[in-house]
């Protein structure tokens, strides 16, 4: 995605993101969580849209706490559809719950969702395709562009930066999945 790192830097939102997050490796299940809701959201939209509304959707999604969210009932899902702080929309605010139920699940299967994205990495060798199979099966609205900018953000994927971009070298540093394959 070399385009954003023409147009990222300096930029007062997506500056910050594409500097210190976009193409970084975590293991923070929270994190993970919110960069999987965030993409799901900025489906049919700009990511600009997406990062002006983030600090609305830690609120809502209560610090992306995937066990809370996973515990959402008819209340909340009314909650979050009467939000103006993120996206209202009935299939994204549905996927969210859904997901963060299938995360919860991988605790106990995988010890977390983290732990899962790395064991699909090491054992099945997955190219974009085959995540991108994967993640239909396993969670809700997550198709090709979804899935794909998910795992470049992540350091699944390669391609979050140009080799000429001045973040590409910390990159390298953290070590991301992608270059471990």
């Amino acid at each position: 995605m070399s385009g954003y790192c023409d147009i990222a830097p300096g930029h007062a939102w997506h500056g910050p993101y594409h500097d210190t997050e976009y193409g970084f490796p975590t293991d923070d299940e929270s994190a993970l969580f919110e960069r999987l809701v965030l993409e799901i959201n900025q489906a049919g939209l700009s990511w600009l849209t997406i990062l002006r509304k983030r600090a609305g959707f830690v609120a809502a999604f209560e610090g992306f706490d995937v066990e809370r969210v996973a515990n959402y009932g008819a209340k909340d899902r009314e909650r979050l559809l009467s939000d103006a702080g993120i996206i209202r929309n009935r299939l994204k605010v549905d996927a969210a719950i859904h997901n963060a139920q299938c995360i919860l699940a991988m605790r106990d299967s995988h010890g977390g969702f983290f732990n899962w994205l790395n064991a699909q990495q090491e054992h099945n060798k997955l190219n974009k395709d085959a995540w991108v199979k994967l993640f239909k099966k396993t969670f809700k609205f997550t198709g090709g562009e979804i899935t794909g900018e998910f795992l470049m953000s992540t350091g699944y994927l390669p391609g979050a930066h140009r080799d000429s971009c001045p973040v590409f070298a910390r990159i390298e540093k953290a070590r991301p999945a992608w270059m471990q394959a």
